[in-house]
């Protein structure tokens, strides 16, 4: 999953005090998630613009290229360079058209026009924006790049098993909606999408 959070084998074998500040970077789990199965759970179609906020190695991205199709674009952002040249090689292996694989740090700025985004995927970063207080300066640019019909889907570890972030960092659907709902969101739906993680779909109040 996305690089901007540590990857399952880290956390397993990480001391509980090391989340005072939380690395944006790590290996991928993607072998916990089923990208299709959530991609299928989203608000995409032909056409449609996708943004992969902490794409890591891609593995969302990959799945939802074959969804919005050639009508569509796909953006995979990610701040750790060799997630994204790991995706870029990828893309060129499979002959992929319609994936921008673009290194970016999420809480600076996000290289995309204004509401410009018809779904942003954030997979496994939430708790780690949440941990290091870089919610409103990353919601700021999500906001800034989603259509205001556009969907917000948020996928993060469940707090009930032991692997996973330090349990210090771990945010409940609860937790993530309180997070969210204030800047300017409204939850629709919580689902479980395996057995570590959840996935929550919101759209904006606006």
């Amino acid at each position: 999953m996305g690089s901007l959070t540590l990857g399952l084998e880290e956390y397993v074998t990480m001391p509980e005090h090391s989340h005072s500040c939380h690395e944006h970077a790590g290996r991928s789990s993607k072998g916990f998630l089923n990208a299709k199965k959530i991609i299928s759970e989203l608000d995409i179609k032909e056409g449609s613009t996708f943004l992969d906020a902490g794409c890591g190695v891609g593995q969302f991205s990959i799945a939802a290229s074959g969804v919005v199709g050639a009508r569509g674009n796909v953006y995979a952002l990610d701040i750790d360079h060799h997630a994204i040249s790991s995706l870029k090689d990828e893309i060129a292996k499979k002959d992929i058209k319609n994936i921008d694989a673009i290194i970016s740090d999420l809480t600076e700025h996000i290289p995309i026009g204004d509401r410009s985004i018809d779904v942003c995927f954030m997979a496994n970063v939430m708790h780690g924006f949440a941990a290091n207080k870089e919610v409103d300066r990353v919601f700021s640019e999500v906001t800034r790049v989603l259509k205001p019909t556009g969907t917000l889907a948020v996928v993060d570890f469940k707090k009930r098993f032991s692997l996973g972030p330090p349990k210090a960092i771990r945010l409940s659907p609860e937790d993530v909606e309180k997070i969210i709902s204030p800047l300017g969101y409204k939850k629709i739906r919580t689902t479980s999408v395996g057995l570590f993680h959840y996935l929550m779909i919101f759209k904006s109040r606006v």
